[in-house]
């Protein structure tokens, strides 16, 4: 494939701790990280450093005004015609984006997840193919609440008053209807491998030419 083709955007969206990022990981892999731009849609929460720690984690980061999406939306614009974009680097710790970023290359398919992607028309309409994990909200609860006290330095009281305070009732409100937006669902994510073998074929098939693109 030539950069005279549009590269693919994929989209993977579900609840927090439905295994998005094993489906990612899953699609990287197989299909090849050197044909793939992985964005995940957690960089691109609004930088709070202005605000006074203790205010930080007040802030509802579970609501689609907590993220810059319209930078999400430049950056695959920019990689849609081949240009490199800089991805901000936050840090979930100090509720802050670093001074650092990470630069990515195009690549012939952009792979994007987060649990808000589906939300914003104007980013879901970028989306060739939409993917939804789907998975029970149990599983879903105990998932987050091991990474966020392993990875991101925080508390099982805050864990669970993050959830039950916000995590829940905008999942009810934003992430679970933007399901019907899905081309397709995968139950219990990474671990059907039936699903990915369809998903993984379709990539294949569009990167081999059996789909048209549109020139840049």
């Amino acid at each position: 494939m030539a950069e005279n083709t549009t590269p693919i955007i994929i989209g993977v969206a579900g609840g927090t701790g439905s295994g998005k990022t094993t489906v990612a990981n899953t699609i990287l892999d197989r299909v090849g990280p050197h044909r793939i731009a992985h964005i995940q849609h957690d960089s691109y929460y609004r930088d709070l450093s202005h605000l006074p720690p203790t205010e930080r984690g007040c802030i509802n980061f579970d609501h689609p005004d907590s993220l810059e999406t319209d930078l999400l939306i430049k950056h695959l614009e920019d990689l849609r015609t081949w240009r490199p974009v800089q991805i901000p680097v936050y840090d979930f710790t100090t509720h802050s984006r670093t001074a650092c970023s990470v630069q990515m290359e195009p690549r012939h398919v952009i792979l994007v997840d987060g649990i808000l992607i589906f939300v914003e028309q104007t980013l879901r309409r970028m989306f060739d193919i939409k993917i939804f994990v789907d998975t029970d909200a149990d599983l879903r609860f105990i998932r987050r609440l091991q990474r966020d006290i392993t990875e991101r330095g925080r508390t099982t009281s805050s864990v669970v008053e993050q959830y039950l305070n916000t995590v829940r009732p905008m999942h009810l409100e934003f992430v679970e209807p933007s399901k019907r937006y899905a081309d397709l669902i995968i139950p219990e994510g990474g671990f059907n491998t039936v699903a990915l073998d369809m998903v993984v074929a379709r990539i294949e098939a569009m990167l081999a030419g059996a789909v048209h693109f549109t020139p840049a």
